[in-house]
């Protein structure tokens, strides 16, 4: 009887929990819809009016002007790369709508690339660099045969950073998952060559994660790590999340999901969206798998027959996002990855918890999206199943309580699996000034997992407060003055009187 109580009450959180994603995400495409209505019926009855300027007019008639009055033309500033999280979507998808509500209006010079929303960390650091880089995305021979999917993606004719190098750097700013994809990018760029020879074993037992698989070099670029010159984090998943069990995933495995849960729901519904393959809805949004080509074309119904029992495609060789976020699945990541010295590093930790009589409840109620709520609750009171390998020695429940409905806030500061970074905790920004390149400096904030995202008017004032600030860092206090230390000293390199340390060692 008990056993039913628990079955019962568990298949109601999840039809609880499809719903109120489903209404999430009907909701945002309902709105972004409704806004490309709204302008192109604007645009429909207003008056034509001559256009001839092309490109950025505030950026052309300063280059103007300094070509008529005989000063040099001023180099161009570090373009800040908005990197969105799971789920997300760049310029250009769902219409007008802004992943980031529109906070890459505040400088001259952002870029919001649209990456996988599920696809790997691995794949979407590959898709990055080429979107910044320019020509058609390489996911690497090694991966791609290990995986199962096309190694070559899509083509950009040009980069939207052509000129990047160590010279031309770029600043990341990644919400969520987008901080591991800058944090990938970086270490593909600082490695030459694997450090040790790939796996040849099948797909079955190779690991999404593998450092080998990681650690390829874009063939053609001589590339390095000081070619990024800063990493900002917000809400970012660096040393994964508990939320990934509540969902569906495994604890103790961290691959592979439960045969009944939410994910599960996800991965059907993103299966059938990818086999009809409807191009104007793929155009508006996508999630990222055209490279594993699960359109009926290509496969047939029998192929979605397999696609659906999970025999084949990403959710069969766990070549996809979820696997990556969870702690285990963090830390073979973080295993590969370094924090460099001619880098800087700036995180921002939400949380929407506190302590009353010793137990961690939410701070707020009407202060928590309704998407998050049930799950900041739930995963104040997350207990490690006995019959589960622990993540990592000296894993204790307490500290995982503390979190923004999405994510856990230990997880946000800094990377501390499997081995703690150099960091430092933030209060006053202007205490931290000047800025030292590899260090972790962090802030925790209250807010839920999508303060900063979405909807400008959730966070009000704070919206402004948070992105000028980023963006003032980025301008102002992010900057090398000094030649960038050799190559081969790099990954050595770490600040004096920091050290870093075991996790539970």
């Amino acid at each position: 009887m008990a056993r039913l109580s628990i079955g019962i009450l568990g298949l109601t959180e999840l039809l609880v929990s499809a719903a109120v994603h489903l209404l999430f995400g009907f909701y945002i495409f309902s709105t972004a819809v409704a806004s490309d209505l709204s302008q192109a019926l604007t645009d429909c009855f207003r008056p034509n009016v001559l256009n001839l300027a092309t490109g950025d007019p505030d950026e052309g008639s300063k280059l103007q002007a300094a070509a008529l009055d005989g000063s040099p033309t001023p180099l161009p500033q570090p373009p800040i790369v908005l990197v969105h999280g799971i789920f997300g979507f760049g310029k250009g998808k769902l219409g007008g709508l802004s992943y980031f509500a529109g906070a890459e209006k505040k400088d001259d010079h952002v870029l919001v690339p649209d990456l996988g929303s599920l696809t790997s960390i691995h794949d979407r650091a590959r898709e990055l660099f080429y979107y910044l880089k320019g020509g058609q995305v390489d996911y690497g021979e090694e991966h791609s045969r290990n995986f199962g999917h096309a190694q070559l993606g899509k083509i950009y004719e040009r980069g939207h950073h052509p000129s990047w190098d160590e010279h031309h750097p770029v600043h990341f700013v990644g919400h969520s998952a987008g901080v591991q994809v800058a944090r990938v990018l970086q270490q593909m760029l600082a490695e030459k060559v694997p450090p040790f020879p790939p796996s040849s074993s099948s797909s079955s037992s190779t690991s999404l994660n593998q450092t080998c698989s990681l650690l390829q070099a874009f063939s053609g670029y001589d590339t390095s790590e000081d070619w990024v010159l800063s990493i900002t984090s917000l809400s970012g998943a660096i040393n994964g999340t508990i939320r990934t069990y509540y969902d569906g995933m495994r604890p103790g495995n961290g691959r592979t999901m439960k045969s009944i849960c939410l994910l599960q729901l996800c991965r059907i519904g993103v299966t059938l969206f990818d086999w009809f393959d409807i191009a104007w809805l793929k155009n508006y949004y996508n999630f990222g798998f055209d490279h594993f080509e699960m359109g009926w074309r290509k496969t047939g119904v029998s192929g979605l027959a397999e696609l659906l029992l999970g025999n084949t495609g990403p959710f069969a060789t766990g070549d996809w996002i979820l696997p990556d976020l969870t702690i285990e699945g963090s830390i073979k990541l973080n295993s590969g990855l370094r924090t460099f010295p001619n880098t800087f590093y700036f995180s921002y930790a939400t949380k929407r918890t506190r302590k009353i009589f010793g137990l961690t409840v939410p701070s707020t109620i009407l202060g928590v999206h309704p998407l998050l709520f049930l799950r900041v609750l739930q995963m104040c009171r997350w207990r490690f199943p006995r019959n589960a390998s622990l993540p990592y020695k000296g894993y204790r429940d307490e500290d995982w309580e503390d979190n923004d409905g999405a994510l856990n806030t230990i997880s946000m500061t800094h990377p501390r699996l499997p081995v703690e970074h150099p960091s430092l905790l933030v209060v006053d920004d202007s205490t931290c000034l000047p800025l030292q390149p590899g260090i972790w400096y962090y802030k925790i904030i209250e807010a839920d997992h999508i303060f900063f995202i979405l909807h400008r008017e959730r966070a009000g004032a704070q919206f402004d407060l948070m992105y000028d600030g980023i963006f003032q860092r980025c301008r102002k206090h992010m900057f090398r003055s000094r030649t960038p230390a050799l190559r081969s000293e790099s990954s050595q390199l770490l600040p004096q009187n920091f050290q870093t340390t075991q996790v539970g060692g």
